[in-house]
């Protein structure tokens, strides 16, 4: 049965599941050499039960019983990511009221669900790209006009042209974060916005283990910790518009957003 929360502050998820859960052995451990090794220890965010989770969260935002969800976990008010939803709105006044994302591992739409409000007026294009089982699902129950699913960034690219790259709370899950980012960036989006993207504060690139509590669901997946020099070095030819701290709970890591904008040629 998932628990309709009561807005909190501050507005950090993994800090309200601390509060309704407890300090138990959840979270993060581990330094692992590879990827594989890691992996070989977790279930994995491909997960069937995680998706019915997620599922039942999307329906309920749209059936209007509850405003908000992030990673199924629903909140009874909308727990914004200010400094994002500030760089989707600045994008949107320089390309004239247009707002066009592509939303790479956005699950169910949250991020758009969760901007609703503040970009209704606009004209959007929203394309979430996602596994196989999220994309199948987002089709038939949730897309819409503005609201689109995808199975690749390619499939998306087909049919519509975002300028906007969007990667809020993703790339720590990829096996090759570097690989893609570079793939990535070498597309062209004319804007790049990530959240809750994290860092250690020895500077290294750290591969963990991240356990999530069983009272969301069951669930374990490998993952990264970033250095912050080596990661911002990956975006040559982009021009930082400007930083910020998402998430900012332990002395070891913590967690930033960026914004990013094409340089001129």
């Amino acid at each position: 049965m998932i628990k309709i929360i009561k807005a909190l502050t501050p507005p950090v998820v993994f800090d309200v599941l601390k509060k309704l859960f407890g300090q138990k052995s959840y979270g993060f451990s581990g330094n692992y050499k590879t990827w594989a090794e890691a992996k070989s220890q977790t279930g994995g965010y491909d997960n069937p039960a995680i998706l019915e989770q997620v599922k039942i969260a999307a329906l309920k935002i749209k059936s209007g019983e509850a405003v908000y969800e992030r990673d199924s976990v629903l909140f009874d008010q909308i727990q914004y990511s200010w400094p994002l939803l500030s760089g989707l709105l600045w994008i949107a006044a320089q390309k004239k009221g247009n707002l066009s994302v592509l939303d790479f591992g956005g699950a169910l739409g949250s991020t758009y669900f969760q901007n609703r409000t503040f970009i209704s007026d606009l004209y959007v294009t929203w394309d979430v790209v996602e596994q196989h089982h999220f994309v199948e699902f987002g089709k038939k129950e949730l897309q819409d006009g503005r609201l689109s699913f995808f199975y690749t960034i390619e499939d998306c690219l087909k049919e519509h042209s975002p300028s906007t790259l969007l990667l809020s709370g993703v790339i720590q899950y990829l096996e090759e974060p570097f690989k893609f980012l570079t793939e990535a960036l070498d597309k062209g989006f004319e804007y790049i916005l990530l959240d809750r993207t994290p860092f250690a504060n020895d500077k290294k690139n750290r591969i963990t283990i991240q356990e999530v509590s069983p009272e969301i669901y069951a669930a374990s997946y490998a993952h990264w910790f970033f250095s912050e020099d080596q990661f911002l070095n990956l975006f040559k030819g982009y021009d930082l518009i400007e930083s910020f701290t998402s998430i900012d709970r332990q002395t070891e890591i913590y967690y930033k957003g960026f914004i990013f904008k094409k340089r001129c040629s």
